[in-house]
């Protein structure tokens, strides 16, 4: 392919690429997480009221952890399927996919009324939703940063992560109102499969733009050229020459899902375990946090590229420690000031803006789905299965453990920004082995 010129501004059809994949980011994120915020209603539905309550808890935290799990069978399975037949077909399955399968959880019976035959349903609907969001995600970075500019690299694909946690701000939004507009019984009967309706809703309306969806640039000129001993082979040539990419790929992913699911998912849970807080202001303070974060990922976005990603990763990490330190000591203090300690960790937390760039240059064109497919996935899997346990356990007897830990995760930050600081170049983006 004919490279774009180094200072190209971005195209009319860029811009609505770039529209169109964050707005389906978003609603993909929104489908995943239903789950996350239904759990007791949806797994009192779907058990027999005999269970123990407690075991009954348990048994909903599976079926959500079902999800993560599935993702990394996913991205690997289809991530291939999209090195060799094109990132196109791809997006539409685990787009279609997502849809149908939040739409059959709709309409799916009870157990009062289907017994064990009920939960069965659900697990297997919600593995195929795990499997299409575990291509989805690294899928969405690669089609940005494989259509526009490569001085837009970093900036796209930090757009495509901010609206992932728009995806996040609209799911709290939603629920809050869900909660508040039914009663308990109203839930428990049939108003728990409205999420799911509006979502299969909002996950159908990107497809009706279809049509104006062009398969990537990059693998139009790979598939032009016919290399088959290049793309119908990309786990050999992957492990073959690219396991320190796998490695570096599987670091940058213990970053990004450390961040999101300590700051994002579990640090509102896991203050209540250590601190007095007012739980409205808190549940103010987390979603301005968020609000944050997104402007953060485009911050970080836009002052990044492949020439300082070392430099800006190093200082992002340091940034990072010194407000989550600061951010619990505020709170062990009182915590008078907790918006403004939210809002600004939400922005220091946005260094993970600039890391899916950082993934696209590691991996060559013909095998860059797989390889960021696998790593991905493989590491967010242990993250989710293993974190939000371990760390629950920990803060019970350490108050401070969620921040020590994201100490650590800063620190890996700042080993790999030192490593990509004195890396002497990138691989460029149409790189082909």
């Amino acid at each position: 392919m004919p490279a774009r010129p180094q200072y190209e501004l971005m195209s009319s059809k860029d811009k609505n690429m770039v529209m169109f994949v964050c707005f389906s980011s978003a609603v993909m994120f929104f489908d995943f997480l239903i789950y996350l915020y239904m759990a007791d209603i949806v797994s009192t539905t779907f058990l027999p009221d005999t269970i123990d309550p407690k075991f009954a808890r348990l048994q909903g935290l599976g079926l959500f952890a079902i999800g993560y799990l599935a993702r990394p069978l996913g991205g690997i399975l289809f991530g291939r399927y999209g090195d060799i037949k094109g990132r196109k077909p791809v997006l539409l399955f685990s787009m279609l996919a997502t849809m149908l399968s939040v739409l059959a959880m709709a309409c799916l019976p009870t157990y009062a009324q289907w017994g064990w035959v009920a939960p069965a349903l659900f697990i297997a609907l919600r593995l195929i939703q795990g499997m299409a969001f575990g291509v989805y995600v690294p899928l969405a970075w690669i089609f940005i940063a494989e259509h526009v500019p490569r001085q837009y690299l970093s900036l796209g694909c930090s757009y495509v992560t901010a609206s992932f946690y728009v995806g996040v701000l609209f799911s709290n939004a939603f629920f809050i109102w869900l909660i508040s507009s039914m009663t308990p019984d109203q839930l428990m009967n049939n108003g728990w499969r409205l999420p799911f309706f509006i979502a299969a809703i909002l996950s159908c309306l990107p497809l009706l733009t279809w049509r104006l969806v062009k398969e990537s640039p990059f693998f139009t000129d790979l598939t032009s050229r016919k290399p088959d001993k290049y793309t119908n082979k990309p786990f050999t040539l992957l492990f073959k020459h690219c396991r320190q990419s796998i490695f570096i790929g599987l670091m940058l992913t213990l970053i990004i899902s450390s961040i999101t699911t300590v700051i994002i998912l579990l640090l509102p849970d896991l203050m209540e375990l250590r601190f007095s807080v007012d739980n409205d202001l808190f549940s103010f303070a987390h979603s301005l946090g968020i609000v944050f974060m997104i402007f953060g990922c485009i911050f970080y976005g836009l002052v990044s590229n492949y020439q300082n990603f070392g430099k800006i990763l190093i200082i992002g990490s340091l940034l990072l420690i010194g407000q989550m330190f600061a951010f619990y000591y505020h709170l062990q203090s009182g915590g008078e000031y907790i918006l403004i300690m939210y809002a600004l960790l939400g922005f220091f937390a946005g260094i993970i803006g600039m890391v899916p760039a950082i993934f696209v240059l590691l991996f060559p064109t013909n095998i860059r789905l797989t390889g960021i497919a696998f790593s991905y996935n493989v590491m967010y899997g242990i993250v989710g299965g293993l974190v939000p346990f371990g760390l629950a356990y920990a803060t019970l007897y350490i108050s401070f453990s969620p921040a020590l830990y994201i100490a650590f995760i800063g620190f890996i930050g700042v080993i790999m920004g030192l490593y990509f600081y004195h890396l002497p170049e990138f691989k460029k983006i149409d790189t082909v082995i």
